[in-house]
């Protein structure tokens, strides 16, 4: 989260960037957790493979360049550069967290991909939304009508405690639309996510999608948080 930090700029053209800014270090390449063909036929061990060691892999590289140079220009003084290479840091680190969930999203068939969650998330989207298969509609309509490229998630909202259905531009990470939101669940509808095998039939790889969706990771993660918040009411 501290890579997505603004970096303001005051009236005497000094610097000023949170402390975490400075921390930052450069950043490698996850492995996936099954093997590239491990998805099919949902997605195909060629789509997988591609989109992990180019598309990934390239987020990952320049997202470490632009932070070098960042690091440099902040080093020099120099503004315009650190104002120039806000967007890069913004754009690759944003693509290299989308991707790193989005991997830890999805799971194997045999695995028990595509198992509808249960416990309390699964409960949750049943209040939320009304019903799993709502939930579904309602995220493969967003998916569909997001215009060029970007992502389409399940969120939790730690403030309101409820279960949001966000899209995000380009790589913008969750965070980017509220600081409460955490990540459930996102779906890549990149181009590079699903041509190869859907063409331009979007839909169609969103409602297949669904079937390798690794529920029980974000029901990890929506545990997680939800007792948080509920510790954190408490300490009140």
């Amino acid at each position: 989260m501290a890579l997505l930090r603004s970096i303001a700029i005051s009236s005497n053209k000094t610097i000023t960037l949170a402390r975490s800014a400075r921390a930052l270090t450069t950043t490698t390449l996850p492995p996936l957790p099954y093997s590239y063909d491990a998805l099919e036929p949902v997605i195909s061990g060629e789509i997988m493979m591609l989109h992990h060691q180019k598309h990934h892999q390239t987020y990952v590289t320049n997202y470490n360049s632009a932070l070098e140079l960042l690091h440099t220009a902040m080093d020099k003084g120099d503004v315009s550069a650190v104002v120039g290479l806000q967007s890069a840091v913004k754009f690759n680190g944003g693509g290299h967290i989308n991707h790193s969930i989005f991997w830890k999203n999805l799971r194997p068939v045999n695995a028990g991909g595509g198992e509808p969650p249960h416990k309390k998330l699964g409960w949750q989207i049943d209040t939320d939304f009304g019903s799993f298969n709502a939930l579904i509609s309602i995220m493969n309509a967003e998916g569909a009508a997001l215009q060029g490229s970007g992502w389409v998630w399940l969120a939790f909202d730690k403030e309101l405690k409820r279960l949001e259905v966000e899209t995000t531009a380009n790589q913008d990470p969750l965070v980017t639309k509220g600081a409460t939101l955490v990540p459930l669940l996102g779906i890549d509808v990149w181009e590079h996510a699903y041509y190869l095998q859907y063409k331009n039939v979007k839909l169609e790889y969103l409602k297949n999608i669904w079937k390798v969706i690794n529920w029980e990771y974000a029901g990890e993660v929506y545990e997680k948080e939800a007792q948080w918040c509920d510790l954190s009411e408490e300490t009140k």
